[in-house]
This record gives C-alpha cells, structure tokens and sequence, in this order.
C-alpha cells in the first residue's frame, strides 16, 4: 500500500496553490475596490461586477473539491491520480480567475478554465462514485 502523507501530501498542495489564487482574486478585487471608491457591493463597475462573480465562482468550486479529492486520499487514491486532478482543477481554476481579472479577456481563458475544473470534478466524482458502490457491492 501506498504511503498516505505522500497523497495527503499532494492534496495539500493543490489545496495551497488554489488558495494562493482565492487570494490573488481577492487582492485584486480589493484592489478594484480601492481605484473606484466602492466599499461594499459592484457600484454598478462592470469590471467590479466580473471580478466579484469570478471569486464567487472560484469559492463556489473550490471547496467540494478538495472535500472529494481528501476523501479520495484517505480510502487509497494512488498519488499519482492526486497529483494529476490537482492539477488539471488548479491550471483550471488559475485561467479562470485570470479572466475575470482583467477588465477584458478573451473566451478561450474562461472557457478552457471551467472546462479543465469542470474535467477534474467529474474524473473525481465517477472515481469516488464508482469505488463506493464497488465497495459497497463488496
């Protein structure tokens, strides 16, 4: 059997880099914050209104996954699979902020952001899933 502070290990990691991303949205959001003079809410700022739901959005995803990819460490996920969906949801999740961060960007950013997330939570989902009720069937 693998050694599990070596998947515990891995999934630290992905769940710290995608940390640092909530706090690069959320310094930039400040920052938007600071050069328009809102305090609370978008005031309406076009470029406010994108970053907020793109931090919505990471804050959104975030969480669920990194519950799903402990748990997949926990029952016995090899590490290499730890270390290939962190990375794919968090090469995701970074394009994805990058879009809303800039006050204008291309679709291909948001796009290919929610589609490499959205790949890594279906991956986990079925292999969790699917280990559950083999389990369960025993």
């Amino acid at each position: 059997m693998q050694d599990l502070t070596s998947v515990l290990s891995a999934v630290g990691i992905y769940a710290a880099l995608n940390m640092a991303i909530l706090l690069w949205i959320a310094t930039e959001t400040g920052r938007l914050r600071g050069r328009y003079k809102v305090s609370i809410g978008d005031g309406g700022i076009k470029h406010l209104i994108r970053i907020i739901r793109g931090h919505a959005n990471a804050v959104e995803n975030m969480p669920m996954f990194f519950v799903m990819l402990l748990i997949g460490a926990l029952i016995g996920m090899p590490v290499s699979a730890a270390h290939g969906l962190g990375l794919v949801f968090t090469i995701g999740r970074a394009l994805h902020a990058w879009h809303f961060i800039q006050e204008d960007a291309p679709g291909w950013q948001r796009g290919g952001g929610f589609g490499l997330s959205f790949l890594a939570q279906v991956v986990l989902l079925i292999g969790l899933l699917g280990h559950g009720l083999w389990t369960l069937a025993g």
